[in-house]
């Protein structure tokens, strides 16, 4: 079981690069690229440290040149939803990068090749506000549509809950979850029903400001009250 609690008043945490660098994409020996696509959450996390001897450029441009793999228009968007940072201060698309500068940004994943309907299935919905609401997903249920899984889904059950919501497009990567958990885990997920909304909630998990609660169920007696389990 899994527990989100967040903290909008704490202090930005430093990013961890030790959990961020293993999905590193690119690295040379100017720019200092570390980038995060973990698999609970839904946006594309990027970091880099601008290289001493960097020329004035719009940061648009910067960034483009070193993704190839995304389009000049989709880190347009997202300076516009100030998902891109410098130094920690947000910028717009025609800020120009400095030597030394720190690049922290968020994409949205690109948009998925189907479309969402909703599916009336029954959500223990635990807090809601005109932003935001608080869901309770059980376990053995598939949060987002995809390997196979494009029906049943939280996602769906969502479109139902909030169909006649106006600002609500279960479509739009803009609103909609925040993170997720796995199909076999039971617990709170955040759900954006706003624009604004989503880019805090969002930001506040990419800079570890949120705080999470786990409780396993263990099997058998245990030769120690206490102790640590890692997994691989």
């Amino acid at each position: 079981m899994m527990s989100p609690g967040c903290n909008p008043d704490k202090e930005p945490l430093p990013l961890d690069e030790q959990e961020l660098e293993e999905d590193l994409i690119a690295t040379d020996e100017e720019d200092q690229w570390v980038a995060g696509s973990h698999g609970e959450e839904l946006y594309e996390h990027y970091r880099v440290r601008v290289d001493p001897g960097q020329t004035p450029l719009r940061i648009d441009r910067f960034l483009v040149d070193r993704m190839p793999h995304t389009s000049r228009h989709r880190i347009q968007l997202a300076a516009k939803a100030g998902l891109i940072w410098v130094d920690g201060e947000p910028v717009k698309s025609n800020y120009k990068v400095k030597p030394l500068e720190t690049i922290t940004m968020m994409l949205a994943h690109p948009k998925q090749d189907w479309s969402i309907t909703p599916e009336d299935i029954p959500l223990d919905i635990v807090y809601e506000d005109d932003q935001l609401l608080v869901v309770n997903k059980p376990a053995g249920m598939v949060v987002h549509p995809g390997h196979g899984n494009y029906s049943g889904t939280l996602v769906h059950a969502l479109a139902y809950y909030l169909r006649n919501d106006p600002l609500y497009d279960p479509n739009d990567a803009s609103v909609g979850l925040v993170h997720r958990i796995d199909k076999d885990t039971s617990g709170l997920l955040l759900v954006a029903k706003r624009t604004e909304a989503k880019i805090r909630l969002a930001r506040q998990f990419f800079l570890k400001t949120t705080g999470r609660r786990y409780q396993a169920l263990v099997w058998g007696k245990l030769d120690q009250p206490q102790g640590t389990i890692r997994a691989i």
